[in-house]
């Protein structure tokens, strides 16, 4: 397990990448998925749900990142 983290965070940017790829490859998708019926505003615009989706995922980061930071982060000797 070791080995495949070491891996992976020699290789960042290609793995940047890859995120970024499959991003744009889900939105592209979703501008051609077939709209049976629509129940609310976002179902009639192409690609709506799945920047809905990237971008709640960026804003739950930046929130537990911030949570963490404030309640979850002790000193580095703490436990000293």
């Amino acid at each position: 397990m070791q080995s495949i983290l070491l891996f992976l965070r020699q290789r960042r940017s290609a793995l940047k990448w890859l995120f970024l790829g499959s991003a744009a490859a889900s939105v592209i998708f979703d501008c051609f998925a077939p709209r049976h019926s629509t129940h609310f505003w976002g179902d009639t615009v192409n690609g709506f749900w799945a920047l809905f989706a990237f971008v709640g995922c960026i804003g739950m980061i930046a929130l537990f990142k911030g949570v963490y930071h404030v309640w979850l982060m002790k000193e580095p000797n703490y436990y000293d």
